[in-house]
């Protein structure tokens, strides 16, 4: 008896160490178990991570007088308690206005690991992409004098950002959105399917690496792929059409490549697609495989594969909601008005 039991812990250490390598090699990678090793790799080396700016950019991440109407945060949208999203299919944002393109809000979780940043990967990093909804008039709606004026009127804020940054700091637009960003780059969820590929063979289930296995060899590593298993630009429905194409005018950037969405808490981040048209997972799984892999991937499959996917449940940073500070008399009065 405790010889075939032994047998049996052999054979399944061999199965992860070779479904580890067949992960690999199709492209697919842990976050690493070294903090240090993560630090390195998560840190922008032109504004480096702090804990004093991280900080202050968990403030102003959670800041409504930043936009226009003085209700509206990063947070709104990428919602830290809710998977890092809204859970709507179409973005909410300054006078209730839905997004005029139709599209959702994609998860701000590990979003450091994307090589580009929105639906069409206009922005190349983090600091560049917290620029764009809080100006963006169908999101927060504010100006970067307003921003400016905001942060710049509040004294507990410049005295932060001097703590961070030193006593001459130019408290800019810019500098504001780097801030947010340095916060975010903290944002990272490591999973049991983590450990798994850094060497800890029994951190997934037999069914789980089945499911890892089917993921493989069914060909959905082509696009989520790398430490995101997503975040690149890829052509979108490369055999057939996607279903819910004509919701929303959103047609991909210029080339018709749309940025690949991680799988990183992917049972957390529904409904699903850009336009925020696919309610459950399996179903999204069914979609993909039929629009990018040309297979009809059969029940059984669906639910390996799905399986797979609810491993990439991480750990979440504790977030201690922030007290902010006060508004005083030269703080910009909101408008919930004007566009």
């Amino acid at each position: 008896m405790k010889t075939l039991l032994l047998s049996a812990i052999v054979a399944t250490s061999v199965m992860g160490a070779s479904l580890v390598d067949e992960a690999k090699n199709a492209g697919l990678k842990p976050i690493p178990s070294s903090a240090k090793a993560l630090e390195k790799l998560t840190s922008n080396p032109k504004n480096p991570t702090t804990a004093a700016k991280v900080e202050l950019g968990k403030m102003l991440y959670f800041e409504p007088r930043l936009s226009k109407s003085g209700l509206i945060s990063c947070n709104t949208c990428h919602n830290l308690a809710t998977g890092g999203t809204d859970g709507m299919a179409s973005a909410i944002g300054h006078k209730w206005t839905s997004n005029p393109h139709g599209l959702s809000s994609p998860t701000v979780y590990n979003a450091v690991f994307y090589s580009q940043q929105f639906w069409d990967g206009r922005s190349p990093h983090l600091e560049d992409q917290a620029q764009g909804p809080i100006q963006a008039g169908p999101e927060m709606a504010a100006p970067k004098a307003f921003v400016e004026g905001v942060v710049n009127s509040i004294p507990e804020y410049v005295a932060l950002f001097k703590k961070a940054y030193g006593k001459d700091v130019k408290i800019d637009f810019a500098k504001v959105a780097d801030t947010i960003a340095v916060f975010e780059r903290t944002l990272v969820t490591p999973s049991r399917y983590d450990d798994f590929l850094n060497g800890k063979k029994n951190a997934l289930s037999k069914e789980e690496q089945k499911g890892l296995k089917t993921f493989i060899t069914k060909g959905c590593a082509t696009c989520h792929n790398d430490i995101a298993l997503g975040g690149t630009m890829q052509a979108f429905g490369v055999v057939a059409p996607y279903k819910h194409m004509n919701v929303g005018d959103f047609k991909g950037d210029a080339n018709g490549m749309v940025r690949v969405p991680t799988l990183r808490n992917v049972t957390q981040t529904a409904p699903y697609f850009h336009n925020g048209q696919i309610a459950t997972l399996g179903e999204a799984i069914k979609e993909m495989g039929r629009i990018q892999l040309g297979v009809d991937l059969n029940n059984e499959e669906t639910a390996s594969i799905q399986t797979f996917l609810k491993s990439l449940e991480g750990k979440k940073p504790t977030i201690v909601y922030p007290m902010l500070p006060s508004s005083t008399v030269s703080t910009p009065k909101v408008d919930v008005v004007n566009p």
